[in-house]
């Protein structure tokens, strides 16, 4: 592997835009007139940075790593304190590795909150359609919307001590009281639905019971499953760390 600071990006970013790749993290402000001038005034690191690995010294294939972490923001920015993983970084960058010739495969690394539904669904479609090996491991949490980022991948792990949480869908300010506004709740979360069913075993009777269960939190509806639950119910493939998701990916791109 190279050493970090030979690590180079799929994307370069122009001066005005965020590096958002792990070894080289700080946000370039509009009034900076150089790229030198992010040393002085480093700013939060973007979660959703990536590192490539050599295929010179990795014989086994090229892995893009991935991370998926804290909320995915869509639409509406979040407030700065909010840790947020940004769904146009990410597009990008999963063209790329489609387009690369020289990445193999594409391990997800997740530990996300949840967030925006169409968000979270537009990054779950891209990577089930990848066209190359792709691997997901949820590490901590991979709640709400990444419960569908989880299972887009083509085999999916999670941590013995990391948690999903499956519930209905929900929305955030004015709530206009009429029909419509219920049917648009039905229909997006049909969405969230049908993707899970279309990308894991667990059966649709099962999947609406568990978003539906009201006896499992205090004040919420919906289930927590931890880690060997989320397999016994069929949205996960296996248990297992980076290592075992490392070497599936590896068998995956092996063939």
């Amino acid at each position: 592997m190279k050493p970090f600071n030979e690590a180079t990006p799929v994307n370069p970013l122009s001066k005005r835009q965020a590096i958002n790749y792990p070894y080289n993290m700080c946000l370039l402000n509009q009034g900076s007139e150089s790229e030198d001038d992010c040393e002085d005034n480093p700013q939060q690191p973007q979660p959703e940075a990536t590192v490539v690995t050599s295929k010179a010294n990795n014989p086994r294939g090229v892995i893009q790593f991935l991370t998926i972490i804290g909320q995915i923001e869509g639409h509406i920015l979040l407030p700065p304190s909010n840790k947020a993983t940004k769904y146009e970084h990410l597009i990008p960058q999963l063209v790329a590795c489609a387009e690369n010739p020289e990445i193999d495969g594409l391990l997800i690394l997740l530990n996300t909150m949840g967030g925006d539904v169409e968000a979270g669904l537009a990054l779950a479609e891209l990577i089930a359609h990848l066209g190359k090996p792709t691997v997901s491991l949820v590490l901590g949490g991979g709640h709400s919307i990444g419960v569908p980022l989880a299972v887009s991948a083509r085999y999916s792990f999670i941590a013995p001590s990391a948690t999903m949480t499956l519930h209905p869908v929900r929305i955030n300010g004015t709530l206009v009281g009429a029909p419509q506004t219920y049917e648009y709740f039905n229909k997006t979360q049909d969405r969230v639905q049908d993707f899970i069913l279309e990308h894991s075993q667990v059966s649709c009777q099962r999947l609406s019971s568990l978003m539906m269960d009201t006896n499992s939190m205090a004040q919420d509806v919906g289930t927590i499953l931890i880690g060997e639950e989320a397999v016994k119910e069929g949205i996960i493939d296996a248990v297992g760390g980076l290592h075992d998701a490392m070497e599936k990916l590896y068998e995956l791109i092996k063939g």
